[in-house]
């Protein structure tokens, strides 16, 4: 914190107060010492509460924090002025390790709750992994701050996961995971796997947790595109939907069971799907198609150096066959950040920092 220093005379300098000073040049020069004390007082305090206001954020899940997670800083640095969290990777080669006092992102694209649903390119960190990363993070935090120290440092933190799409993609795209499980084991066995690895957040001294439910993945070019009618694939919106009713449950649960732990937990399907079914009370006209990419609906081929790029991405909802366009993650975080219990259970992420 900066401290406010005036360098202001002395009250028996003549430039304040004389013998010959008359009454009302010194209640004017009283009030004007009055009105500096106040101002002095009231930075003091401003920035004693924008310090509070302030959290690190750590960060796990996959590709969609990408654009979510860079809005959602922007949003931070703009709104509570902390720098970003840098990704983990970047700071192995760095020998400073106070850089993960202001958090940290542990995402990698393709990262599943489960090992392995990275099949096509398997370079994805999964969520298992995240987390042991996030220990060698924590043991470092330790050793400078003191275990006390560091403890209180990430109870008010935040830990931020946007994870499991990729998981049910795999499980119905893979005719091995269908046969092992019914979809509904499938979606319980996410939620306890995700539940375990809370559980060794907060073991560390995690207290506050915003989690996204998955969105109508259903709805994705990547879907739509396997549909001739390019409708949405209401078998994956069906247990996308029963997913998050059980990781609503299981969050309801851990607050019972865990001491001081806070949540926020995002509904992303539904406003994903107030978007898709009325896009132009958000400023959209196209909700089928990528924005970047190649083929039927753009989402034969990702989007990549040859792709076909629209010339109004702000139109479309989607970027590529996976993601959505900064315009519509924009809306997501806005609303996850400020938003109404409709959509942030049971408080928005403001109110969470304030918790």
């Amino acid at each position: 914190m900066k401290l406010l220093h005036l360098h202001l005379p002395t009250l028996n300098q003549s430039f304040f107060f004389n013998k010959e000073m008359d009454d009302g040049r010194r209640f004017r020069v009283k009030n004007f010492l009055l009105f500096l004390l106040f101002f002095c007082l009231l930075s003091l305090r401003m920035e004693f509460s924008r310090a509070q206001m302030v959290p690190p954020v750590f960060v796990f899940g996959d590709s969609l924090v990408d654009i979510m997670f860079e809005i959602f800083v922007n949003l931070k640095t703009e709104k509570l002025g902390l720098p970003s969290s840098p990704p983990y990777l970047s700071l192995l080669k760095k020998t400073d390790e106070s850089s993960y006092i202001n958090g940290v992102s542990f995402a990698s694209g393709g990262a599943g709750i489960f090992n392995g649903t990275d099949q096509t390119y398997g370079q994805s960190i999964p969520l298992l992994k995240q987390v042991d990363n996030y220990i060698v993070v924590y043991k470092s935090l330790v050793q400078q701050m003191g275990s006390p120290g560091a403890e209180k440092h990430l109870s008010k933190s935040l830990f931020t996961i946007v994870i499991g799409s990729n998981d049910i993609l795999d499980y119905f795209g893979s005719s091995d995971l269908r046969k092992k499980s019914t979809p509904q084991q499938f979606v319980d066995s996410m939620a306890n796997t995700l539940k375990g690895q809370l559980k060794r957040l907060y073991e560390t001294g995690a207290r506050k947790f915003v989690l996204t439910g998955i969105g109508a993945i259903g709805c994705i070019p990547a879907e739509r595109v396997k549909n001739k009618t390019h409708e949405c694939n209401e078998e994956c919106n069906f247990w996308s939907v029963k997913y998050n009713e059980e990781l609503k449950a299981m969050l309801k649960g851990l607050k019972s069971e865990l001491q001081g732990i806070n949540y926020s937990y995002f509904d992303t399907y539904s406003i994903m799907q107030n978007v898709i079914q009325k896009p132009s009370s958000y400023g959209f006209n196209e909700i089928e198609s990528a924005c970047c990419g190649l083929g039927d609906l753009k989402a034969k081929v990702p989007c990549v150096p040859i792709s076909k790029y629209c010339s109004n991405r702000k139109d479309y909802v989607f970027w590529d066959l996976y993601h959505p366009t900064e315009a519509t993650a924009t809306i997501f975080v806005h609303t996850l950040f400020d938003g109404p219990s409709q959509y942030c259970i049971p408080m928005n992420v403001r109110q969470l920092v304030s918790a």
